[in-house]
């Protein structure tokens, strides 16, 4: 399994690089072969000698996607190093939190580019191998782009249109048997948010108000893209799959009486 994931490097992304490395030992007998995309050099290096240990083979990109020479020159290190790509997971992104009557332009841009721009400008630098190999494209989105979040107006934007994006590439793709689904994940201890949940009464005031009664981790969004980019989600496209212990079932339920 060839593979590129961006930010690849913690979080929901690190826990992909492994569990879709361990999917491609159960059932190729080989580790993956995986292009480990992130901004920063330490990360990328750590998980690149993570996925050596557990037998696959890595190569990092660091670099911010944002820019479409990253995006080639990352496609291009899939083509160099493996010979072609079977399968992209476009996971980088981040937020800017501010009300939307305080937020910069520049900010505007920049979690638009990051968030909806870069999926694209890398699923066409990959799209010949893509296509070459049948491939699959899983893109993470979230639930703040389905249903929006109050202060971080551009990241739930970014999110529904990145949603979108994925839908119409797969209803252009799929007549070349490329593969293209999101997923979106809830409420997900990551690196990102560290700060948040070293407070345990904030931890579990979050927690409590997920029905499933608990924070995600990454590796339950890692499970999802995974069975996504495998044979068992061959006949699925263009859909938008949520994963967030029910958080997003709880409108109604704040309703009294």
């Amino acid at each position: 399994m060839r593979v590129i994931v961006t930010g690849g490097g913690s979080g929901i992304g690190r826990a992909t690089c492994l569990r879709l490395n361990q999917d491609s030992l159960a059932r190729e007998g080989k580790g993956a072969q995986v292009v480990v995309s992130d901004l920063l050099q330490d990360r990328v290096d750590a998980v690149c000698e993570e996925l050596r240990a557990a037998g696959a083979t890595a190569v990092g990109s660091v670099g911010d996607i944002t820019e479409s020479a990253v995006c080639d020159a990352t496609a291009a290190l899939a083509q160099s190093s493996f010979g072609g790509l079977d399968v992209l997971v476009n996971n980088a992104g981040r937020g800017k939190r501010a009300p939307l009557t305080e937020l910069e332009v520049a900010d505007w841009d920049y979690v638009f580019a990051l968030n909806a721009r870069a999926p694209w400008m890398l699923a066409k630098a990959c799209y010949p191998m893509l296509k070459a190999s049948h491939g699959r494209i899983v893109t993470v989105g979230s639930v703040s782009g389905v249903n929006p979040q109050p202060g971080i107006g551009p990241y739930s934007a970014a999110k529904a249109a990145v949603i979108m994006l994925m839908k119409q590439m797969a209803i252009e793709w799929a007549p070349d048997g490329i593969r293209v689904n999101t997923v979106s994940p809830g409420v997900i201890h990551t690196p990102l948010v560290d700060w948040i949940y070293k407070d345990p009464i904030r931890k579990a005031a979050r927690s409590a108000f997920i029905p499933q009664g608990r924070v995600g981790q990454p590796e339950d969004i890692a499970n999802v893209i995974a069975f996504l980019a495998g044979p068992d989600a061959d006949y699925m496209q263009g859909e938008n799959v949520i994963v967030d212990g029910a958080l997003g079932l709880t409108a109604m339920a704040q309703l009294k009486g």
